[in-house]
């Protein structure tokens, strides 16, 4: 289908305010990208400069080679499905799916062999004749999707596609294009601001801040080893916790202090920081709430004691707010590994103790970028 190659593309608005920046990335045939960000961070910007519908102020953005800064929308073959739809409410689903066919005067037998073929794997063939203000939101987007497929485009942009959707058919819709994806062949790149789509969805994820890419890479390689700060707060649910500590260095052996406690680091870890021959120094330590478990205050190992301000059972697992130095701080707990006492949650003010394993763990210096 395509690939498309974006080299320091940069985006300036008249009023001298700079969306996007230095913006580079090969994106490979039938990829399945998606950028993520918190509002306002260049992400939709993007996605409409490969559009087209926002002219680029910097850079080139090539498809399958094609330098196309100044090919207009209708001849870069791509498709784009937008948050809000965008059905023509006076035409049928039928209708809606073979306008842009009938535009380009496409001979009407295979206009409908191609609008039945996608409403099949959209599964809204029972549909086709209704009007859009008969169908639920999950349904006017599958027509929307349905629209774009059946003119089977280069590329297909989705720009928050499932955002006007509620909790449970977000999930439904998510499934739904994760099968689209391995049924039709085409390059996608998709926008959201939610951290769970980008995870799910994404063979490589694109994490922009104020127009900058702050981290490109699988789901896995950026929950695993974040770059900076930003990104190890943004990728993951609950949060990422944070302490304020000192990295020091005694005798050659590396460890981390927080809260007044010092934790030895494995023999794995102290190779790493060796590596790259780390500095003792004030840092930020991060760790998932997944990765804290309790432990005993009697217990001869490194813990930090704290005190339970909310517990909230989500049935599997317990997510307890706890106060540690003054200091919030989130655990999930598996209900299965509490004893039976706490399978039920925890009373406010009780007394724990937790501890984690230096290995899953992040370090990050004074500029924000992970250490090691």
């Amino acid at each position: 289908m395509a690939n498309l190659s974006l080299r320091n593309i940069k985006k300036v608005y008249d009023n001298k305010v700079t969306a996007v920046d230095d913006f580079n990335l090969e994106i490979a045939d039938k990829e399945f990208i998606v950028f993520v960000g918190p509002s306002g961070c260049g992400k939709s910007t993007t996605l409409r400069m490969v559009a087209g519908l926002e002219e680029i102020s910097g850079g080139e953005l090539y498809i399958d080679g094609k330098l196309v800064n100044d090919v207009a929308p209708k001849d870069r073959d791509i498709a784009m499905v937008f948050q809000n739809y965008a059905l023509y409410p006076h035409m049928s689903v039928y209708e809606n799916m073979a306008f842009a066919l009938k535009l380009r005067k496409t001979p009407k037998a295979e206009i409908d062999k191609k609008v039945r073929e996608a409403a099949e794997i959209l599964g809204i063939t029972e549909y086709l004749q209704r009007k859009p203000k008969a169908l639920s939101g999950g349904q006017r987007q599958r027509v929307a999707i349905g629209r774009a497929i059946v003119r089977e485009p280069k590329v297909m942009l989705m720009d928050e596609p499932l955002s006007n959707l509620d909790a449970k058919l977000r999930n439904e819709m998510r499934a739904e294009i994760i099968k689209l994806r391995h049924r039709i062949n085409t390059t996608f790149i998709y926008v959201t601001h939610d951290q769970t789509e980008a995870m799910t969805l994404g063979d490589r994820i694109v994490i922009m801040k104020d127009g900058f890419i702050q981290q490109i890479g699988t789901p896995q390689e950026v929950f695993d080893h974040p770059s900076n700060l930003f990104v190890a707060g943004f990728i993951g649910s609950p949060q990422m916790n944070f302490f304020d500590g000192e990295l020091k260095k005694t005798n050659g052996k590396y460890s981390v202090v927080i809260n007044g406690v010092e934790f030895p680091f494995s023999p794995e870890k102290q190779a790493e920081f060796e590596a790259v021959n780390a500095e003792p120094q004030p840092i930020k330590l991060g760790i998932r709430p997944e990765h804290l478990s309790l432990c005993g205050d009697t217990e001869n190992q490194p813990h930090i004691k704290a005190t339970v301000d909310v517990s909230e059972m989500m049935g599997s697992s317990i997510h307890l707010h706890v106060t540690a130095n003054e200091k919030d701080v989130v655990l999930v707990l598996q209900t299965v590994d509490l004893p039976a006492d706490h399978r039920k949650g925890f009373e406010f003010g009780e007394s724990i103790c937790f501890t984690f394993d230096t290995n899953l763990m992040h370090l990050f210096g004074a500029d924000g970028k992970n250490l090691i």
